[in-house]
């Protein structure tokens, strides 16, 4: 180390910390966390390969590391049986011994609701309660004269198929047919969906409502169909449901079986009381709410569903209409005009929509209450319902991402679910790993950066992608799930001296799972089911935060000074209208509403509503509260209008609108730098967590809008607190110099005012940092490519071309590599390169961040280093360079 030299200080203020000597209980929290902060993780029964010993030994191991609690999941990934089969005796004598140990060590634990992890199903689920769809057959007949015969029935799965209807109506001329018929009548999920079909058709081409009959009465049992048919060209059409077919996966052949109906409560209650959730329960009596206190609905990968037996009754009492007319649209038939079958199509999603939300995420939540329980899910995947209604139901709304930076987008659909619905605790499964990215390559170095990007995305719980369910007490590295997931298991090399990443992790989560997130933006997700939420990297990117929120909470919505207030406590400065041109009038009169109050609200005139309820009425109202809330405003010539207190924006970007506003990013760091970030408050403390996403040393100042109050450092790998020495305020913002690890982090708290005692503002130490030497990096080969090998495009010498000084740094997406080699497929990027005559290989997920070298190779020599003194004076040290 050489001689200190003199600094130059360049600004001297007067500050000091000014609060109550009393032991603060968040600080107690931090820095020695509770087991509700510390990490989960999955624990994967492996085709019936279970033994006690092997369960004591697990939960053991996870207590001593850090581990809160485990989510079992039993599961098929085709290695051979262990010959504990599900359900049996054996099987539940390993419940309920998993039980009493979890209670013995003080750990949580979660089942999921059935074998596999998709969705909700087992043996015991009959036919009739199984997912329903719409079937259809048709028969083609001319009158006058009487029709007697046994008409063809549509399509049976699973050997069950029962009537709905049976119509006639006169057959129309042409081939005029509804297109994409499988999304917009929810036989599969298709996002976003708009009634967009306003083109005449002839009118012969079409099917009158008013001329569908209804000859249900007439059919026998045997499916004979006798009629006296008009004169004329005429259609019958036998209408009814069937299973999908889908079982639930990837369960053993013991625990598979048929999916049951998301859109009936007495379904599910049959699938809880006739299966495993009600037989775990009794098996582990008083321990169930307590040791057990947790059921799971993993992501949801069983397809969608359209029919259950009450359908057409609910259909009428929350859509306001019969649907027995437009029928025949399930068969691909336009009625009344296009228009009217895709406004009809609208509100059969969302019938659907609804009633998947209520009648299997809320019911299932209803259920697990009734027993104790807290209900976590993944709120999302191939069903048609609005993800963030499904995760409001949960206690624990959870997302994923994987090691390589996918699916990080459910991870705020999770965040945004638990903030507008006043939930706590958000989970993510965790560093899921494709068999190229697991193979036991990941540690808590390799992993950190990602994590901690998580958390500035709102997850709050990690449970981790997987521990596999170790029989033996004598095998490593023992048993795996198959090629998933990277390796959390007590065999693993570095599972002893894990544990301090685990402290660190339940540090972190402690914090971030006090007081109430901060956003600036609030934005809207609409009405078009099924639904999820967009995510917008770019705004945070700005430094601006956002939650996504949906119809049912807008509507609960409230200004209060301005803002946007959630009956969950959230508040934000500005709400953003989706790019749609429908609305329907309940919403607009909501908008309306929130604006007259004060409400800043972004986005365009809406002109006509979606639905077929009320309709054409229901038009007109939208059209004339519209022109009174928007006025003249346009888009483009005039790109805002005052109405009552608040104001209406059409044609600016968010970040316009908010700096007209005055308000500006809540965070930023210094250029060059890939820093991320969220905030959250307790009471008058501000606390941002602020994460060093690149594998490099960073000095850099980070600005803050907090004003009034000094920062403090805590320290989550260490539990150590301490004042910033050096900071300034600024255009009521306060700027902290930082110096970051490779993929270090902190939290930058503010808690205490200000009062007069000195305090650095700014330091300088020209030359203190040496400059290194450039890597050398040379890139082979790298690929674009379909993760399904559907296709990939060569990006080598794009790649070369974008290194600078040694290194590589980009966000992998269609843009920067060039273009999509395979629309509608996920892709990775595959690089093959030397770093100082080093060959290596990495793979990176579409939308993650790729950064070459991927960590440092040279250390620098801090600018300062700061000592604190007993009496609480800071002193200050630089370094001859």
């Amino acid at each position: 180390m050489g001689a200190m030299k003199v600094l130059w200080v360049s600004l001297f203020v007067w500050a000091l910390f000014v609060g109550t000597s009393r032991a603060d209980s968040i600080e107690e929290g931090f820095r020695n966390p509770p087991n509700s902060a510390k990490p989960h993780t999955w624990w994967h029964w492996v085709n019936d390969n279970i033994s006690k010993e092997g369960i004591t030994a697990d939960l053991e191991a996870m207590k001593r590391v850090g581990v809160g609690g485990a989510q079992i999941f039993n599961v098929d990934v085709g290695v051979p049986s262990g010959g504990v089969t599900f359900m049996s005796d054996r099987w539940r004598e390993m419940i309920r011994h998993a039980v009493k140990e979890a209670a013995r060590l003080g750990l949580e634990l979660c089942i999921h609701n059935c074998a596999g992890w998709s969705s909700s199903g087992g043996p015991w689920v009959k036919p009739e309660h199984a997912m329903l769809i719409v079937v259809t057959r048709t028969v083609q007949v001319r009158g006058p004269r009487r029709f007697s015969e046994q008409l063809p029935q549509p399509e049976s799965r699973a050997g069950f198929y029962r009537d709905i209807a049976v119509l006639a109506f006169p057959t129309p001329r042409g081939n005029l047919r509804i297109q994409n018929l499988r999304g917009k009548a929810a036989y599969e999920r298709q996002d976003g969906i708009q009634p967009i079909a306003e083109s005449d058709a002839p009118a012969e081409s079409v099917v009158p409502a008013e001329k569908v009959w209804n000859l249900t009465a007439l059919l026998e049992s045997d499916g004979r169909l006798t009629w006296d048919v008009p004169e004329g060209d005429w259609t019958i059409l036998r209408i009814g449901y069937t299973p999908t077919g889908k079982d639930n996966h990837p369960a053993t052949p013991e625990g598979r079986g048929l999916e049951v109906d998301k859109l009936s409560k007495e379904a599910l209650d049959a699938f809880w009381n006739d299966g495993m959730m009600a037989t775990v329960l009794r098996d582990i009596g008083t321990l169930a709410g307590k040791a057990l206190n947790n059921a799971l609905v993993d992501s949801y990968e069983v397809g969608s569903q359209n029919w259950t037996p009450r359908f057409r009754e609910e259909f009428y009492r929350r859509r306001g209409y019969d649907l027995l007319p437009f029928l025949p649209v399930f068969a691909g038939y336009v009625v009344g005009s296009p228009e009217i079958s895709e406004r009809f199509l609208w509100d059969v999603r969302q019938t659907v929509s609804e009633m998947f939300v209520e009648n299997y995420y809320g019911h299932f939540a209803e259920l697990c209450r009734k027993h104790g329980l807290l209900f976590s899910t993944e709120p999302y995947g191939n069903g048609t319902f609005d993800d963030l209604a499904a995760g409001g139901r949960a206690n624990i709304p959870m997302g994923e991402f994987w090691i390589g930076g996918g699916a990080q987008e459910t991870a705020k659909l999770a965040a945004s679910a638990a903030h507008i619905y006043g939930r706590t605790i958000v989970g993510a499964e965790s560093f899921t790993a494709t068999p190229e990215m697991g193979r036991w390559q990941n540690d808590p170095y390799s992993m950190k950066a990602l994590g901690d990007h998580i958390f500035c995305l709102g997850v709050n719980r990690f449970i981790f992608h997987r521990y596999a369910h170790q029989p033996w007490l004598n095998v490593k590295p023992g048993m795996t799930m198959g090629p998933w997931g990277f390796h959390f298991e007590r065999t693993n090399t570095w599972w002893e001296p894990g544990r301090a990443w685990l402290k660190y992790l339940a540090r972190c989560q402690y914090l971030l799972q006090q007081g109430r997130f901060v956003a600036d933006i609030a934005i809207y997700v609409g009405e078009h089911q099924p639904i999820s939420a967009p995510f917008r990297p770019d705004l945070r990117a700005r430094g601006y935060d956002y939650d996504c929120l949906n119809k049912e909470v807008l509507l609960k919505a409230t200004v209060r000074n301005g803002r946007i207030v959630l009956p969950s406590g959230m508040t934000y400065r500005v709400l953003v209208l989706p790019d749609s041109r429908f609305m329907t009038p309940r919403v607009l009169r909501k908008v309306a509403e929130l604006v007259r109050a004060g409400a800043v609200i972004i986005g365009p005139k809406p002109e006509k509503s979606p639905s077929l309820s009320g309709y054409p009425q229901c038009d007109d109202e939208v059209r004339r509260l519209a022109d009174e809330v928007w006025g003249n405003c346009d888009g483009v010539k005039v790109k805002e209008h005052a109405y009552g207190k608040g104001r209406v924006i059409w044609g600016k970007s968010v970040e316009q609108v908010l700096a007209g506003m005055r308000v500006l990013p809540d965070f930023e760091a210094s250029p060059g730098t890939r820093i991320d970030f969220i905030h959250r408050a307790v009471g008058d403390t501000d606390f941002y967590f602020v994460a060093n996403q690149r594998y490099r040393t960073e000095e850099l100042e980070c600005t803050f809008r907090v004003a009034g109050k000094a920062p403090e450092l805590w320290y989550p790998d260490t539990g150590k607190i301490e004042p910033a020495p050096v900071y300034r305020v600024v255009s009521g913002r306060t700027v902290v110099p930082l110096r970051l690890d490779p993929a270090g982090s902190v939290f930058v708290v503010f808690r205490k005012r200000l009062s007069p005692t000195p305090y650095f503002a700014t330091v300088q130490a020209p030359g203190a940092n040496k400059a290194a030497r450039p890597s050398q990096l040379v890139i082979y080969r790298a690929v674009y490519e379909a993760v399904d090998e559907a296709g990939s495009a060569d990006v080598t010498a794009r790649l070369q071309a974008m290194v600078r000084n040694g290194t590589l740094s980009v966000n992998v997406n269609n843009i920067t590599m060039g273009g999509d080699p395979t629309p509608l497929h996920y892709k990775r990027l595959r690089v093959e390169y030397t770093l100082n005559g080093k060959r290596y290989t990495v793979v990176v997920n579409e939308n993650a961040d790729l950064d070459i070298p991927t960590h440092e190779t040279t250390s620098t020599t801090p600018a300062y280093s700061v000592r604190l003194l007993p009496n609480g004076r800071a002193e200050l040290l630089a370094w001859r360079a």
